[in-house]
């Protein structure tokens, strides 16, 4: 494909070129002057796309619109791109279950995402002679989080603080999502399954309803 600075046109210095015509068939090597010529009757431009080889590759094509093209495949390429974060997770040596389970939980849709996990816990006064209780939080998280993990950092000491840093391990990961969509999919089909049952019972209530009716008017006639 073309280089970063193409070499179009009359811009090309070569005598011979291996051309590749618009409809992208390869026509041979021909003259410059014979590429030229086709370029300008097809009312298009002749574009370097490669001098890894003698004679040089050309091709015949819109180039502004080749331009136009690349610059939105590379726009859309960079949008599906995931640039790695480092996400930060505070917690507390004495957390309540209610409060750990929420930290955990975003901990994990983190990791999901494919970002790595700063896990700080926090002590204050007396807390810090007993950072132990530190320790054994962070160990807890590991093993919670095992399937999904690697430990980039094991637990160490930052000033008043424990941090440990944890990243997502692919394979983890992508056995996790594959089980996440499966329950969805799973979760959809019964529900289906019981807007459909449901559906029918109201049917055939209503198809008994007719029926008591009609036999009540056959009865008073």
């Amino acid at each position: 494909m073309p280089q970063p600075k193409d070499r179009i046109n009359h811009a090309i210095r070569e005598k011979e070129v291996r051309l590749i015509d618009e409809g992208g068939d390869h026509v041979g090597v021909v003259s410059i002057q014979d590429a030229l010529k086709r370029a300008e009757e097809a009312g298009l431009d002749l574009v370097e796309v490669s001098s890894a080889s003698r004679p040089y590759v050309c091709r015949v094509m819109d180039y502004g619109n080749y331009k136009y093209e690349q610059a939105k495949k590379q726009k859309e390429a960079k949008k599906k791109q995931h640039t790695t974060d480092l996400k930060e997770v505070k917690l507390r040596p004495r957390i309540s279950g209610h409060d750990y389970d929420f930290k955990l939980r975003h901990a994990k849709k983190f990791i999901l995402a494919g970002d790595k996990v700063k896990f700080v816990v926090m002590f204050r006064g007396r807390e810090r002679s007993h950072t132990e209780f530190g320790y054994e939080l962070l160990e807890k998280v590991q093993e919670e989080l095992k399937d999904l993990i690697k430990v980039d950092s094991k637990p160490s000491a930052e000033g008043r603080n424990l941090i440990m840093v944890l990243s997502p391990d692919p394979a983890g990961v992508k056995a996790e999502k594959a089980r996440l969509e499966k329950e969805r999919q799973r979760m959809e089909q019964e529900e289906e399954a019981e807007v459909e049952s449901e559906v029918e019972s109201e049917v055939e209530s209503e198809v008994e309803s007719e029926v008591e009716s009609e036999v009540e008017s056959e009865v008073e006639d």
